[in-house]
């Protein structure tokens, strides 16, 4: 008999149990893409649609632990690495996955919530740019995540496109600017490339609140169109596609009190089936 597997995503991640964002928004969006998903939980905030109210450690042996049992035994096409808060967490993680250099690794560095609030330690970015950017394949901040690694406000598109080559200097390997926060007609996402290119992403603005998570889900969609086989900027703007579609699926359904959460499940894909080699 014929034997198959699925395209597999790993997603790094911390817990959100209002289901909007982290580990549960990546689960949810790798699925929808006809990936099958693994997930290594790396903190437990304990958090709901109106903000974070606390945040609980996993102990680093507990992720370590989590990582090698995975990868042991599921290999992914992709990663996406969500929260890591501390710089002992990042050299745990970093140390693992020097073992799987050709693995496409999307990293979204969380350092503030849809809410406002700040959820990494400030000494542990430091860190984040000398170990992680130069093993990620892409990193997706968001305007206020821009403006932390660059050390200047990012309230336009033109200190969008600054931060960006200030960020890139850091030693990234690409970049998508998430404009998400720009109070205009259209959201401008900017992808700077290696080779120092810079391609815009433009998709109208939604009026809804209902964005709680779209950063989570997108890096996980990019990460899931990466072990689909695409290349990156392709993968970048199906990602987007999807993050979109599924706001506008979702923005006019009340889901909690405050920042409710995206449709992920707008048009979900049977798990794909590709044959063994």
């Amino acid at each position: 008999m014929k034997k198959y597997s699925y395209p597999s995503v790993l997603a790094i991640a911390g817990f959100d149990g209002s289901g909007g964002a982290g580990i549960q928004a990546d689960i949810k969006t790798i699925s929808a893409l006809g990936c099958y998903a693994t997930s290594v939980l790396t903190a437990l905030p304990v958090q709901n649609t109106q903000g974070v109210r606390s945040i609980f450690p996993i102990p680093i042996e507990a992720v370590a632990e989590q990582m090698e049992a995975v990868l042991d035994d599921i290999f992914p096409q992709a990663i996406k690495i969500g929260m890591v808060h501390t710089g002992e967490l990042v050299d745990t993680i970093v140390e693992i996955l020097a073992k799987y250099p050709k693995v496409p690794l999307v990293f979204d560095p969380v350092m503030v919530a849809t809410s406002g609030h700040r959820l990494i330690e400030e000494k542990t970015k430091s860190v984040i740019v000398e170990k992680l950017f130069p093993i990620s394949t892409l990193i997706t901040p968001n305007m206020d995540e821009a403006g932390i690694l660059a050390g200047m406000n990012v309230n336009t598109v033109e200190d969008m496109y600054l931060a960006g080559e200030k960020i890139l200097k850091l030693g990234s390997n690409a970049i998508l600017l998430k404009g998400g926060h720009l109070n205009l007609p259209k959201i401008t996402s900017l992808f700077f490339d290696a080779d120092g290119s810079v391609k815009s992403f433009e998709h109208e603005k939604l009026k809804t609140n209902n964005t709680h998570g779209s950063g989570c889900t997108l890096s996980s969609a990019i990460a899931g169109y990466l072990a689909l086989g695409n290349d990156l900027p392709t993968a970048i703007q199906l990602g987007k596609n999807y993050v979109h579609q599924a706001i506008f699926a979702g923005k006019d359904v009340v889901t909690g009190k405050g920042n409710g959460p995206l449709n992920h499940f707008f048009n979900p894909q049977k798990l794909i089936k590709n044959d063994m080699v």
